[in-house]
């Protein structure tokens, strides 16, 4: 039996026709597939754009217009000597072929041989930032399809910004270390991880790519994808996780900043207000601005029994026993 509310049946033979609220609703739903439809094929037209224009150029290009690595090492010898070390040398091998060469980077160089013109050549370090993405992509495409609409490419920061292809010794050719490379633009986050509560980024036990991704990201902060807004932080706090019976709605509303300093801070837990009550009653608050409820009855004279909230609602990320967050045992 329904017990909670009464069974609304339909006449038999009822059409859609008689019912506008449901046509209304299958309009709106077959219009929000048509936008979206749209937003992926504008997504991947840009994504195609470098690998359309690298074949445009190939076919350009005549095969004795290349003359192969040797004659390019005869005159760029410090680059040459060390090449068999870089990723790129090693990549093709595997599928049996001669490995990524300097012409598949820098274009065919019959031209600049002859002439010793260096305007014959392409230089990614003359290039303009779209020049040298769109080579990169060439053959990074699949795994950095978003680097279009990434923070750095808005800032004009190109892969060599950031990668150096010749003479890097740090993992995927960086120019230094994370969190050092990081640092050298991203300078007012790094004193909040000398703060005396933060991420063991300096530590070396949390890098910055662990939570952010600089190829590209479904937000401007470049925080890595996540079906649930901070699922990449309880990847490390585990017992944040869930799912829970009583979930606390702000979790999963606002995230994690919504009471925690992401970075560093002064406060323990690295929570945003040195007092846990007054991050409680940004919500909790008799404010009409607000429409959390607001705490009430004898046990919530904070002055004198309660002095935190937590003293009683202990589980706040999440319980599966209490709705209103009690320790287990309450």
């Amino acid at each position: 039996m329904h017990r909670d509310r009464p069974v609304t049946r339909l006449p038999i033979g009822t059409g859609l026709g008689k019912l506008p609220g449901l046509r209304s609703c299958l309009m709106l739903m077959l219009g929000a597939s048509i936008l979206s439809a749209n937003a992926l094929a504008t997504s991947a037209t840009k994504a195609d754009a470098a690998g359309k224009t690298a074949t445009a150029q190939a076919k350009d290009t005549a095969p004795g217009d290349f003359v192969g690595a040797d004659v390019c090492a005869t005159c760029h010898k410090e680059v040459a000597e060390d090449f068999a070390n870089n990723p790129h040398s090693k990549t093709t091998k595997m599928h049996g072929r001669n490995g990524v060469s300097c012409e598949d980077c820098h274009g065919a160089g019959q031209a600049h041989v002859e002439s010793g013109d260096k305007a014959k050549i392409f230089n990614p370090a003359n290039g303009t930032t779209k020049e040298v993405d769109a080579k990169c992509l060439e053959c990074h495409l699949a795994k950095h399809r978003s680097l279009d609409d990434s923070a750095h490419a808005e800032g004009n920061v190109s892969c060599i910004g950031c990668h150096d292809i010749h003479h890097s010794k740090v993992e995927s050719l960086l120019k230094a270390p994370q969190p050092t490379l990081c640092y050298q633009c991203h300078t007012e986050i790094k004193p909040q991880f000398s703060m005396p509560f933060h991420h063991k980024v300096n530590e070396g036990l949390v890098q910055c790519s662990d939570c952010h991704d600089p190829h590209g990201a479904y937000k401007k902060k470049g925080l890595k994808p996540a079906i649930e807004q901070d699922a990449f932080c309880v990847k490390c706090h585990t017992e944040m996780a869930g799912p829970f019976v009583y979930e606390h709605a702000v979790v999963k509303t606002e995230g994690c900043t919504a009471c925690h300093f992401p970075h560093g801070g002064p406060n323990p837990h690295l929570l945003n207000r040195a007092n846990v009550d007054a991050i409680c009653l940004q919500c909790h608050s008799p404010s009409p601005n607000f429409t959390t409820f607001t705490p009430a009855g004898p046990y919530h004279n904070q002055a004198a029994q309660s002095q935190s909230c937590l003293t009683c609602h202990a589980s706040i990320h999440g319980s599966n026993v209490s709705r209103v967050f009690f320790k287990q045992g309450d």
